[in-house]
């Protein structure tokens, strides 16, 4: 948590309360009767170097008690006492200025580095009490404050400095925490979505190859008649890759448009003719689907059909319904096929219905799917119009 690269906009925007309190303690200690202007340049290089700390705190922690250090000796070399002290030897922009570089230090700086500035702010400040000509004794001889005083003083800034510090510390980490979750969640939704899509939009056309190139090898009179097939589905499952590789390029306006129209009653219809399968097709769609809503639908006839024509084996009809009844689009697919002993064409992910699960459900509609009490399989989804 060491360096934090502030640009100098950003570091205003942070530091600018700060930065006016310090000009504030400034020039009242400067202009007032009991200011030193021996004192000043050592106040002046602290308070910048707290208003500079978020860059590098461990440095500006360092070179603060370096100033502090070099205006003690330059105070008693000269033999002036520095304005009223708030605690040791420091006058209140001083004070106010480490308080701010520990609180700092212990927020962003690695733990060794924050006790170690810590210990070096406290040890110096500590040192002003002797080093530094005693005010009380050059305005004030009769008073001279005790050292549980000082330590009493001190002690309750540096306990406020440190737990500010800390408090800060905290609340760093769990909004870092929060965002690494959100970055994770994001990036699982955008992986769900890439492999429904590939699932439902690829793998159709790919079975559909695989399909039509196995009738073509078991009847070569047929190949005439299935090549064209192959070539199309070839075709569309490319376009469906391009359009995949431009969204995660961030070029979706170059990409191909998707295969769903704003016409669903026509995209369930091309895809009932693509699927080369006895399908008895039923549409009742009064209102408008909205696009989003259409594309799900579209995906859940095509998945749908290319598991039937995958692991249903004997099949005679498969009956789809798309309907619109209570402000839901209603989607059934139900086939008369048996189960296939041998594995599916091109294997099975198993991911099939749990991709239709997932998209129905992101939608607020519900999903079941399972065995006919006839024979055969049967999957059912409801989708709210204005989920």
């Amino acid at each position: 948590m060491e360096s934090t690269d502030l640009g100098g906009r950003a570091l205003l925007r942070r530091q600018w309360p700060l930065a006016c309190a310090l000009v504030f303690f400034l020039a009242s200690e400067l202009f007032s009767e009991q200011g030193s202007w021996w004192q000043a340049p050592g106040s002046v290089v602290v308070a910048v170097l707290a208003v500079l700390a978020p860059r590098r705190p461990f440095d500006a922690a360092l070179a603060a008690a370096t100033a502090v250090a070099a205006s003690s000796v330059v105070l008693l070399v000269a033999g002036a006492a520095a304005g009223v002290p708030v605690v040791s030897g420091l006058v209140i922009s001083e004070t106010a200025a480490v308080m701010a570089i520990i609180a700092v230090a212990v927020r962003q700086a690695s733990p060794v580095r924050a006790v170690v500035s810590v210990v070096v702010l406290v040890a110096v400040s500590a040192a002003t009490l002797w080093v530094r000509p005693s005010y009380w004794a050059a305005e004030w001889p009769d008073y001279r404050p005790e050292l549980w005083q000082q330590l009493f003083g001190g002690g309750v800034l540096l306990a406020l400095s440190v737990g500010t510090g800390l408090y800060f510390r905290a609340r760093d980490r769990e909004r870092s925490t929060a965002v690494r979750a959100e970055v994770a969640a994001a990036q699982h939704a955008e992986r769900m979505a890439l492999a429904r899509e590939l699932h439902d939009v690829v793998a159709h056309y790919v079975t559909g190859i695989v399909v039509h190139a196995q009738a073509a090898q078991a009847v070569p009179a047929a190949a005439q008649e299935v090549l064209p097939i192959i070539v199309h589905s070839g075709n569309e499952a490319l376009t469906a890759m391009r359009r995949l590789v431009g969204t995660l390029r961030g070029a979706e306006a170059d990409a191909p448009a998707p295969a769903a129209t704003s016409d669903l009653a026509d995209d369930v219809r091309g895809v009932v003719a693509e699927s080369d399968q006895p399908v008895r097709l039923r549409l009742d769609l009064p209102v408008a689907v909205p696009p989003s809503l259409g594309r799900s639908v579209l995906r859940l006839v095509q998945e749908s059909l290319t598991n039937s024509r995958k692991h249903a084996g004997g099949v005679s009809r498969v009956d789809v319904s798309v309907t619109v009844a209570d402000g839901q689009v209603h989607v059934v697919v139900a086939d008369d096929g048996r189960e296939r002993r041998a594995a599916p064409v091109g294997g099975s992910g198993g991911y099939g219905l749990i991709g239709m699960r997932e998209r129905v459900e992101l939608l607020g509609g519900e999903f079941g799917a399972g065995p006919r009490a006839g024979g055969g399989w049967e999957v059912r989804a409801s989708l709210p119009i204005g989920g």
